[in-house]
């Protein structure tokens, strides 16, 4: 069992950044893949980044890639989502989720956190 809690949203300026966090209990963090995934309103949630259970491997969607960068800290039980060059269509809630398949497809977690709220002014 991994509980997650999302922290690090709030409102920003286009070609602004921000760091997202996601804290997870449990001492099997580090067994499971992790993703980030967004919501904006009136869309489904959508993939934006995963990384596997090592961090050694990484994944984008096209739509963030070359501006989001992902990471974990096992030790901390801690994963990161780093914002830079935000965009007002980035304006969403971001969950982080974990599972044991690293895949981008939202069936591939089991785990999801509460979300943040991330918004982006143009």
């Amino acid at each position: 069992q991994v509980q997650l809690v999302e922290s690090g949203g709030g409102l920003v300026q286009a070609g602004g950044s921000l760091r997202l966090s996601c804290a997870a209990s449990g001492r099997t963090f580090s067994m499971y893949a992790l993703g980030w995934f967004r919501q904006a309103p009136g869309k489904e949630r959508e993939f934006v980044a995963r990384i596997s259970w090592s961090g050694v491997s990484t994944n984008y969607a096209d739509s963030v890639k070359g501006r989001f960068t992902i990471s974990r800290d096992n030790d901390k039980n801690t994963a990161y989502l780093q914002m830079d060059s935000l965009k007002p269509e980035d304006t969403a809630v971001y969950y982080c989720a974990a599972g044991r398949r690293f895949g981008s497809d939202l069936k591939d977690y089991n785990y999801w956190g509460q979300g943040t709220q991330v918004t982006v002014s143009s």
